[in-house]
């Protein structure tokens, strides 16, 4: 999976991806990253990479020349047809599932605006896709760029630990993830739930998907509403648990009268 981040601050870039999970994931060849500078592309004597907008207002705006050059360098070195993002507020918002689409491309174009974002003609000619990374609005699409990549990163297989870990994470059933614990059992007092101390793997696994949904319910009821009706969801089959062990329960109680 390869990643290539058109950016005026390279360095950041390049900072965030020698580090942690994306580093190990670089290093062993499972992704690439390629922070471009587009100033590198800017046929301005001074390196400017902006101007003022047209019908006035504050701030600048970035021009088109040196980002479709850019653009285009890219793209015309690339074996594939990688799909070009711009990070923008005005994009949809990055979900999991779209992180999930977003790995099963080849190869990646993040395009980071910045001043008071990019000439419109770039976003009409150049970019597939306007992602946000949320409802505000930052100094610049670098940080969006790195969210993007971690992302999609940890979904590849090989770069986690566990191709296990991003399975059961938050989000990825539609639910947020259970309460975790570690050693030791009882700190100041605060012990650590039994039932992950029986060894009982179906009753920790119950308890598990008890917990996800109620910490949803709580946290997050917009996702836990979204739940309910999936009938595909965890909570349909803890549902239908419960209905399964309350039929046993009826059926077991009508033996005893009988």
């Amino acid at each position: 999976m390869k990643f290539t981040v058109l950016t005026i601050f390279p360095e950041m870039i390049q900072e965030f991806c020698a580090h942690s999970i994306i580093g190990r994931g670089v290093d062993r060849g499972l992704i690439s990253v390629d922070a471009v500078n587009i100033r590198d592309f800017t046929e301005d004597k001074h390196l400017k990479v902006d101007d003022t907008p047209y019908g006035g207002g504050d701030g600048m705006v970035m021009t088109c020349q040196p980002i479709f050059d850019a653009v285009e360098q890219v793209k015309s070195e690339s074996e594939h047809s990688p799909k070009v993002i711009y990070m923008s507020p005005q994009g949809s918002v990055l979900t999991q599932g779209k992180l999930r689409q977003l790995a099963e491309e080849q190869e990646l174009i993040l395009l980071c605006g910045h001043y008071e974002g990019i000439d419109e003609r770039v976003i009409e000619n150049l970019v597939d896709e306007e992602l946000s990374i949320g409802d505000y609005v930052l100094t610049g699409g670098e940080l969006a760029a790195m969210v993007v990549i971690d992302g999609v990163s940890r979904l590849l297989p090989g770069v986690l630990h566990s191709d296990n870990s991003s399975v059961e994470e938050s989000h990825e059933t539609g639910l947020l993830e259970y309460p975790q614990y570690t050693k030791p059992e009882n700190f100041r007092g605060m012990s650590v739930p039994e039932v992950l101390l029986s060894g009982h793997h179906a009753n920790i696994e119950k308890w598990r998907q008890e917990q996800m949904i109620e910490r949803t319910r709580t946290k997050r009821p917009d996702m836990y509403q979204r739940a309910v009706e999936d009938n595909n969801s965890i909570i349909a089959q803890v549902n239908a648990r419960i209905a399964k062990e309350q039929s046993r329960a009826r059926r077991r109680a009508s033996r005893k009268d009988k």
